[in-house]
C-alpha cells in the first residue's frame, strides 16, 4: 500500500517539528491510542485499537526514527502486531518546509504492507481506512500544534509588554530621581559655602569682640580706681579731725585751668590749712583758760 498528502500546519517549523517529537501530542492525535511511550530520542512504543472494515484489534507497535534532519525531515519505520487480526508494518518520509505565510507544509510518503486477516479484506477498503485514519490524525495534530502557537506568541507578546512597562517604570523613576540627585547635588555643595562663610562671619567678629571686651574691662577697671587727688587728701587727713560736709557744688569756686594746681600740692596745701586751724583753735583755749581769759 503506498500514500502520499500534503498538510499545512497553522505554526512555525521549530513547534512543528517538536510536537511530532511529543508523546503526548502524538498519543491525542491518533484515534484510538491508548498509550504511547517514548523509549529514547529517536524510539517510541504505541498500543492502538483500530478498526478496519469488518476486523477491528489491538495493535502493538514499536517505531523508530532515522535519517534525522531537525527541523527538516525525518524517515519513520515500524511494525504493529494485531494477533490474528494481523500485521503492519512500513515505513514513511516526512517532510517540513516553510510556507509564505509563516505556517509549515508538511509532506509524507508511506509505503506499507499488511498481512493476516487485513491482507484478506482488500486493498481498496484498506487505503480508505489508512486514509480517513490520516484525515482524524492531522487534524488534531493541526488544532494541538496551532493552539501551542498561539499560546508561545501570546506568552512572548506579554513577556514583551512586561519588559516595556518595566522598562518605561525604570525609565520613570530615573526622570524622577534626576531632579532629586541635583537638589542634594546642590545642598551638598552649598554646605561647604555656607561653612566658608560663618567661619569667615566668626573670624571676623573675633576682633572686635577681644576689643569691645578689652574695652570694657578698662571701664571698669577706671570706674573702680579711685582718683588720684581724692586718695592722697585721704590719706593726709589726721585721724582725729573732724571731717567737715563739702560744700554744694554751687557754692564752690570755679577754677580756671590756669590755676589747676597738681593734685600733690592741691593735698598739700589743705594739709597746711588743718594745721593752721589746729594751732589757732590751741591758741584761742589757752587765752580762755589764762588769768584774763573770759573777762
Amino acid at each position: 500500500m503506498k500514500m502520499t498528502g500534503e498538510e499545512i500546519i497553522a505554526a512555525p517549523r521549530r513547534v512543528v517539528w517538536d510536537a511530532l517529537n511529543d508523546p503526548e501530542v502524538l498519543k491525542q492525535s491518533i484515534t484510538g491510542c491508548e498509550e504511547i511511550k517514548k523509549k529514547s530520542a529517536t524510539e517510541f512504543e504505541a498500543k492502538v485499537t483500530a478498526k478496519v472494515g469488518p476486523v477491528k484489534a489491538s495493535f502493538l507497535g514499536a517505531v523508530k526514527l532515522s535519517k534525522l534532519n531537525p527541523p527538516r525531515s525525518y524517515v519513520i519505520s515500524g511494525e504493529g502486531k494485531g494477533g490474528v487480526a494481523g500485521f503492519a508494518k512500513g515505513g514513511a518520509t516526512v517532510q517540513l518546509s516553510d510556507t509564505a505565510d509563516g505556517q509549515t507544509k508538511l509532506s509524507y510518503d508511506v509505503d506499507a504492507q499488511v498481512g493476516g486477516k487485513l491482507a484478506q479484506i482488500g486493498s481498496r477498503l484498506i487505503d480508505s481506512t489508512a486514509r480517513k485514519m490520516a484525515a482524524d490524525f492531522f487534524k488534531k495534530f493541526n488544532k494541538i500544534v496551532s493552539d501551542r502557537a498561539q499560546a508561545a506568541e501570546t506568552e512572548s507578546a506579554s513577556g514583551a509588554s512586561t519588559k516595556k512597562t518595566a522598562a518605561k517604570k525604570s525609565a520613570a523613576k530615573k526622570a524622577a530621581s534626576k531632579p532629586a540627585a541635583k537638589t542634594a547635588a546642590a545642598a551638598a555643595s552649598a554646605k561647604p559655602a555656607e561653612k566658608k562663610a560663618s567661619k569667615a562671619v566668626e573670624s571676623a567678629n573675633k576682633p572686635a569682640a577681644k576689643k569691645a571686651s578689652k574695652a570694657s574691662a578698662a571701664t571698669k577697671a577706671a570706674k573702680a580706681a579711685p582718683a588720684p587727688a581724692e586718695t592722697a587728701a585721704e590719706a593726709a587727713k589726721p585721724a582725729s579731725a573732724p571731717v567737715s560736709a563739702p560744700a554744694p557744688a554751687a557754692s564752690r569756686p570755679a577754677t580756671k585751668p590756669a590755676d589747676a594746681m597738681p593734685p600733690q600740692a592741691r593735698a598739700m596745701s589743705k594739709l597746711w590749712i588743718w594745721i593752721v586751724l589746729a594751732a589757732a583753735a590751741g591758741l584761742i583755749m589757752v587765752w580762755a583758760s589764762g588769768p584774763g581769759g573770759g573777762q
